[in-house]
């Protein structure tokens, strides 16, 4: 599965959330055995000007991951984890996880 998500933050967070994972792979594809995850502003959609991107609805904070054969608990602890250090970091609220 492929899902889409957008963080409360500016670029800078986005690239954070990246940088703090260690298990998901950061990489550009739609499929893979692993995880995978990517951040188009800054990844495949670069080369293009922020208005640009805007009409293309890749917002600065815009996160795609393929979701890989790993555990799915693995999977989510390893966003977790980022998720509570970039918002202790830009002092966001602790985030909660819904699952269902």
């Amino acid at each position: 599965a492929v899902i889409a998500f957008e963080l409360h933050g500016d670029i800078d967070t986005a690239r954070q959330l990246l940088d703090e994972l260690e298990l998901i792979t950061i990489a550009v594809s739609l499929g893979d055995a692993e995880t995978l995850i990517q951040h188009p502003a800054s990844m495949t959609h670069s080369p293009y000007t922020p208005e640009a991107r805007a009409a293309a609805g890749i917002t600065d904070t815009l996160i795609r991951i393929s979701v890989g054969l790993e555990a799915v608990g693995d999977i989510i602890t390893d966003l977790e984890q980022a998720f509570v250090t970039i918002a202790s970091q830009h002092k966001h609220t602790q985030p909660q996880a819904i699952y269902g």
